[in-house]
């Protein structure tokens, strides 16, 4: 393959009136073009723009070493833009140690107000004009579906069609509905996951107890308590990439002079999955994603409180996942300098519409999107009930792959969905 690497300048603010005597801010966006090298640079040159848009908030786009599954398949008949959405990898950072030169907790919140879909989108719809492009082809996966609705919403004229995978987000109500639909499938996904390595059942408890009677530090310094090991559970959502947890938990102890102690390769793998050092943005920004006109009020906390088998002290232990809790805060070293700023998101109750359900309804634009019946971070019932409100949005309902269904089968899945919205045809499986 053959990269190129493009720097965009971009307003802050996009919605809001300039500052009078004064030039808007700006940010940068960093975005990187990937072209099959099966195509001379002239064939490249006329080949169509597909946009990809990951999932989030908060994570870079992807780096790739070589084309392979979606990839591989887009980059027969598209160039392929990754985008480094605003406040990550090369785009002009957002963390701990640039978000205080903000100012006060209140300046912090209000400059994060510009970090969501709505944002995104108007990026991307300067970054398209800059590049040249008619309107152009986009793939969202997870969060990226959800700014895949936010483009089909607010600027459908630069869309020619759209791919989504995992990513149909409720387009109203509380964020509570989310947790009420999510939580029991996390607990029957531990359920499942048990059944087939009952001897992990054993091993989980035993990591509990231990952290409950001696102190274990991650590399970092932070203290792994039974909340945070519990967010190892991420590994659930995924088809294949579930049995990484059982990899992940057989080597969690190891004998030392002063008994059974967690090992060092263990603690190392656990720091990877429950830091948010890589990606603040997450932690800060998840529940807004689902904030229009009212507050979070850390919603995924509050519902836990109807679920007490997710409890740290609950026996047995179940797992948890990508959800945001407050403490995340207090126990993250990468996330407490960020803690009021976290508190005053949680609590804002003006954000702005994400979704345009009038122009949703009136859709033009061909869909076609890849529901997984088990995922239990994006569900299944709310995606269908969203997939009812956009116009000739097509579903492809399929019970064989989870939350990162792209990631064993990319190729397939990618071909399948261009192909229904090429032909228009729906699909079930």
């Amino acid at each position: 393959m053959r990269t190129t690497e493009h720097y965009f300048t971009v307003p802050l603010d996009h919605f809001g009136p300039a500052p009078a005597g004064s030039r808007p801010e700006t940010v940068t966006v960093f975005a990187r073009e990937y072209v099959s090298a099966e195509h001379s640079e002239a064939e490249a040159a006329g080949l169509p723009w597909l946009l990809f848009l990951q999932g989030g908030p908060g994570g870079r786009g992807n780096r790739l070493a070589s084309l392979g599954g979606w990839s591989k398949a887009a980059a027969r008949d598209f160039r392929i833009l990754m985008l480094d959405q605003r406040g990550t990898g090369l785009s002009t950072p957002v963390d701990r140690n640039t978000l205080p030169a903000r100012g006060t907790a209140e300046a912090q919140a209000a400059y994060l107000e510009h970090f969501r879909a709505d944002s995104i989108v108007a990026d991307a719809e300067l970054i398209r004009a800059a590049l040249g492009s008619g309107p152009w082809t986009i793939y969202g996966q997870s969060y990226g579906g959800f700014c895949a609705l936010t483009y089909l919403s607010f600027a459908p004229g630069g869309v020619k069609e759209a791919l989504i995978t995992g990513g149909l987000a409720p387009l109203s109500g509380p964020a509570d509905d989310v947790y009420r639909a999510t939580f029991p499938r996390v607990a029957a996904r531990n359920s499942e996951y048990f059944a087939w390595y009952p001897e992990d059942r054993l091993t989980v408890e035993r990591i509990a107890a231990h952290l409950r009677r001696t102190g274990e530090y991650l590399p970092d310094g932070g203290r792994l308590t039974v909340e945070r090991f519990q967010m190892v559970g991420a590994f659930l959502g995924g088809n294949t990439r579930v049995d990484g947890l059982h990899y992940l938990l057989e080597d969690a102890f190891t004998q030392t002079p002063d008994g059974d102690r967690l090992s060092d390769a263990f603690l190392d793998q656990v720091q990877g999955i429950v830091s948010r050092s890589a990606n603040p943005l997450y932690a800060l920004m998840h529940e807004s994603i689902y904030g229009q006109g009212q507050a979070s009020g850390w919603a995924a906390w509050r519902v836990l409180a109807e679920h007490p088998e997710f409890h740290p002290e609950a026996e047995p232990l179940l797992l948890t996942g990508e959800m945001v809790y407050p403490w995340y805060f207090d126990q993250d070293a990468a996330l407490k300098p960020l803690r009021p700023v976290a508190h005053l998101l949680a609590a804002k109750t003006d954000w702005k519409p994400l979704y345009d359900r009038v122009q949703l309804a009136a859709n033009s634009v061909p869909v076609a999107a890849a529901v997984y019946r088990d995922d239990i971070y994006v569900d299944r019932d709310l995606s269908l009930e969203t997939a009812a409100a956009v116009r000739g949005l097509q579903v492809w309902e399929t019970a064989d792959f989870h939350h990162d269904g792209i990631a064993d089968d990319g190729e397939a899945i990618f071909g399948r969905l261009l192909g229904m919205v090429r032909s228009g045809s729906s699909a079930a499986g």
